[in-house]
């Protein structure tokens, strides 16, 4: 069986990897972390959004309701 062709042995001044590929390396984990956070920070917003609106449409509810007892007690003289 053939052995594969070596190439020329690296040689101490030169680089075994691209600097460039190691930026965007680091680039394309920091992006991914962000994202991971913002992800993150998003759905802990919208747990806090649903309970607000809850609460205002509760509010609001009780309001209306109210609102409908007290013409119901002038409307029947009670």
């Amino acid at each position: 069986m053939t052995e594969p062709a070596r190439g020329p042995a690296p040689s101490e001044d030169t680089p075994s990897l691209d600097p460039l590929a190691i930026d965007r390396a680091y680039r394309r984990e920091r992006a991914r972390r962000r994202a991971r956070i913002q992800h993150r920070r998003a759905a802990r917003r919208s747990g806090l959004r649903f309970w607000m609106t809850i609460l205002v449409l509760t509010f609001l509810a009780a309001v209306v309701v109210l609102a409908a007892w007290q013409q119901v007690q002038n409307l029947f003289g009670i």
